[in-house]
This record gives C-alpha cells, sequence and structure tokens, in this order.
C-alpha cells in the first residue's frame, strides 16, 4: 500500500462505528453486504477503513443500520478554529475504550433490556464504586 492508500484515522474510526453497530444489531457483514450490493469482504474492508465510503454510501449503510449518518463521527475532535483544515493525526482520535470491545457490546446488549431507570441506576452506581476501588 502506497501512502496515499493508507486509512486515515477519519476513515479507520467510521469503520469501526460501522462495526460496533453492525456487531451491536447482530447484523452479520454478510447481510450488510448484501443490502449494499457489495461482498462481505468488501464490508471488512470498510471496517477496517481500508476502503473509503461514498456518502452515497455511508447514507445507506445509516439507514440500515437506524442511525443517523452523524453516528459514524461521534467521538471524533473536531477541528479548532486556528486549524487551517480538518486534522488527521492518530493522536486526535479517542483510543477504543470498551463500548469497542466484544464485553463492551454485551454489556451494553444486557443494560440495554433493563427496563427499570432505577435499577439502571444502581448498576452504575455500583460499577462506579468497583472501579474507584480497583485504582488503588
Amino acid at each position: 500500500m502506497t501512502a496515499e492508500q493508507q486509512p486515515t484515522a477519519i476513515d479507520t474510526h467510521v469503520g469501526n462505528r460501522i462495526r460496533l453497530r453492525r456487531s451491536f444489531l447482530r447484523v452479520s457483514q454478510e447481510k450488510l453486504g448484501e443490502h449494499l450490493g457489495v461482498s462481505f469482504q468488501q464490508i471488512q474492508k470498510y471496517e477496517k477503513g481500508s476502503n473509503r465510503i461514498g456518502a452515497g454510501q455511508l447514507y445507506q449503510i445509516a439507514r440500515f443500520l437506524n442511525v443517523d449518518t452523524g453516528y459514524f463521527y461521534e467521538g471524533l475532535a473536531s477541528a479548532k478554529p486556528e486549524d487551517a483544515g480538518f486534522s488527521e493525526r492518530q493522536s486526535d482520535i479517542p483510543s477504543a475504550g470498551i463500548e469497542d470491545t466484544t464485553d463492551g457490546i454485551a454489556l451494553n446488549r444486557a443494560f440495554a433490556r433493563i427496563k427499570s431507570s432505577k435499577l439502571r441506576r444502581r448498576i452504575i452506581d455500583l460499577i462506579t464504586t468497583i472501579a474507584d476501588s480497583d485504582r488503588g
């Protein structure tokens, strides 16, 4: 791959967000590819950021995954007014957190099934307490 073909931090971020949402909904790469009229290998390339996604394609992905197109850009650092353009340095992209892991997806799915907001709040408080005590 030449330097021009290297995925940018934005391409990688958008691809990660597609993978995250697709995994959360338990949609296979094959199913998404069928909807878009591309192979599952193409979906893999989109998710890795190695192939760029056109605006129309991203719109179709967003509709299929039931999110706004802005979802794919959430978490990107915004450009500062003094910057001449958008920064694509890797340091500007937040590192992947638990929400981008298999455990994080499983935790989110299970948490979303809890109907009681009071119980969800108690679980958050419990996890916060455990995390705070684990620092030492």
